[in-house]
C-alpha cells in the first residue's frame, strides 16, 4: 500500500483587527498556547507560536490535506472565542481579515524557529507594518501597500 509523504512547512502572519495593540504580556502566552493546540488539531503539527501586541507569527509544519485559508479560518476563529469566552481584552477582539503565509525548507527551520522566538526583540528594532512588507518583497509578492493590514481610521 502506498503512503503520502511530505515535508511542508510555512509561516503565518496574522494581525489584530486594525493592528490595535491588546494582546497583554500577561495573557499572551495562553493564547499562543490556544492557538498551537488548534493547529495540531488539524492534524497539523505546529512548531511555535510567537507574537507582540498587534500580530502573531505562527510556524507549522502543514499537512497536504489541510489549506492554508481553512487551518487560518480555524486558528482565527477560535482563538477569537477564546480570548472573547475569558473577556481577556475589553472589547470584542476580531483578528483584521487575510494573512501572511511563506513556505520554508527544512534546512530553514532552526533560523525561523529563532526568529519566531525572538519576535519581542526583533520589533524593537523594526515595526511590524516594515517587517511585512520586508517578507512579501523577499518572496516576491506583488501587493498593494493601501490593501496590507488595515489601521483603524
Amino acid at each position: 500500500m502506498a503512503n503520502t509523504y511530505h515535508q511542508v512547512y510555512v509561516q503565518f502572519v496574522f494581525a489584530v483587527k486594525y493592528r490595535e495593540a491588546i494582546i497583554e504580556k500577561i495573557w499572551r502566552q495562553q493564547l499562543l498556547g490556544v492557538i498551537g493546540n488548534l493547529v495540531n488539531e488539524t492534524g497539523c503539527k505546529s512548531i511555535i507560536a510567537n507574537g507582540i501586541e498587534d500580530h502573531v507569527h505562527c510556524f507549522v509544519g502543514l499537512k497536504p490535506t489541510v489549506s492554508c485559508s481553512d487551518l487560518m479560518k480555524t486558528v482565527k476563529a477560535n482563538s477569537s472565542k477564546y480570548i472573547n469566552d475569558h473577556q481577556l481584552t475589553k472589547h470584542r477582539f476580531e483578528w483584521q481579515e487575510g494573512f501572511g503565509v511563506f513556505s520554508y525548507g527544512h534546512s530553514q527551520i532552526d533560523r525561523i524557529y529563532k526568529y519566531i522566538a525572538n519576535q519581542e526583540k526583533h520589533h524593537k528594532q523594526q515595526k511590524f507594518m516594515e517587517e511585512y512588507q520586508c517578507l512579501l518583497e523577499e518572496f516576491e509578492i506583488p501587493y498593494d501597500a493601501r490593501y496590507v493590514f488595515q489601521e483603524m481610521i
